[in-house]
């Protein structure tokens, strides 16, 4: 019997250090056993344009810092997101144009919002793979139109209802996304479907630095991509681990969190841009912590040390199993693999706790170095 197609996907890219290659030298063997590698693109990677407004932008990353992407095996990634148009059109051009010299496939950003919703696809071992990336969480300025650069993006609506006699007490936050966007993710979905053996939706999701939580649209929206016809849900951007759970027999991983998220954007010390030093305070305050000192390139919520690399295995008879390699990231900023000793268990039983926290009902057991998952029900 031939080997399972190994198709593996990390979380957030951010290769704001020179010298990137070094970032990824400890899981370069673990990488190297996937038939094909998808990951997220966070920043553009550019020597153009302006900063754009809307949010607290991201420095554009060196150019050269994005081949390491390359050199590490990515055979894909994602791009939509809150910052891919930090630095306009030019931004998102140069950064394609670097990956696609790379052999890079990618989806979720371009030059209009067509080209933004193309899938990005890919052939390795006979199986085809397909990636559609949208983002959820705006600014509204980021996302593509019919002749401006940006990303592909579902609209998600807030609404904040006090529940009690207590003005100006905490509310109920409900979430929603606007039904002409999901039917917009949908219709995509729909049309590679028949094209692809394997379909990947990426979304651009979550509350950001907050253990566990899951806001009431991000699993509304990952399971209509998945009724629409997608295998795999994966989310990025809240930097910190996510839940998973089987959503009618096919993964949802809420948040893959950090990969190589390398970036001094987000110190408040030495930072050279008001704007940014002001945001690096005050999200300390407003998500309740403190970043590890010893970890000066990795200023995120202690938990975020916990990570994860998707791994789902797909047998000769189209059988998908769905897992997870568990990883920790290090004080250098370095992803380090683990396997079933206490390190990789804790990680694993911290995954299984923020997913039973999040209400997902998911059971858990190690298959040789991975950790698979299937819906608690099933069995």
């Amino acid at each position: 019997m031939s080997a399972p197609f190994k198709l593996y996907m990390t979380g957030d890219l951010v290769l704001d250090e020179p010298e990137a290659d070094f970032f990824f030298d400890p899981v370069r063997a673990m990488l190297a056993e996937a038939d094909l590698l998808i990951g997220h693109v966070e920043v553009p990677h550019t020597t153009r344009g302006e900063e754009s407004v809307g949010d607290i932008p991201a420095p554009a990353s060196d150019p050269e810092n994005l081949r390491a992407v390359g050199r590490a095996g990515f055979h894909m990634v994602s791009l939509a997101g809150n910052h891919v148009h930090d630095r306009g059109a030019e931004g998102i051009e140069d950064t394609i144009a670097n990956l696609a010299d790379q052999g890079v496939a990618t989806a979720g950003a371009g030059l209009d919002l067509a080209r933004a919703r193309r899938p990005g696809l890919m052939t390795r071992r006979g199986v085809r793979v397909g990636l559609l990336s949208y983002n959820c969480v705006g600014p509204k300025e980021g996302w593509a139109g019919p002749e401006r650069a940006g990303c592909a993006y579902l609209k998600i609506i807030t609404h904040y209802e006090l529940e009690n006699a207590n003005p100006g007490g905490p509310p109920k936050v409900y979430t929603f996304a606007d039904p002409d966007t999901v039917e917009a993710m949908q219709a995509d979905v729909a049309a590679i479907r028949a094209q692809v053996d394997l379909l990947v939706v990426a979304f651009h999701k979550g509350v950001v630095h907050t253990p566990a939580h899951i806001a009431m649209y991000e699993k509304a929206v990952s399971r209509a991509a998945i009724e629409a016809g997608a295998d795999i849900v994966i989310g990025h951007h809240s930097h910190i681990l996510r839940g998973v759970e089987v959503w009618r027999g096919k993964p949802i991983f809420h948040g893959l969190g950090n990969f190589v998220t390398v970036t001094r954007a987000l110190t408040a010390e030495g930072n050279e841009s008001p704007e940014r030093r002001a945001w690096a305070e005050k999200r300390k305050v407003l998500f309740g912590f403190e970043p590890d000192p010893d970890y000066p390139l990795y200023p995120f919520h202690p938990q975020a040390k916990n990570g994860m690399v998707a791994a789902c295995h797909l047998d000769t008879n189209g059988v998908l199993s769905p897992g997870f390699r568990p990883i920790w990231t290090a004080p250098t900023g370095q992803p380090q693999p683990l396997g079933p000793d206490e390190r990789g268990q804790a990680v694993a039983d911290y995954v299984a706790d923020i997913s039973r926290q999040a209400g997902l009902k998911t059971e858990f057991a190690w298959d040789g170095e991975r950790v698979v998952f299937a819906a608690a029900d099933s069995h």
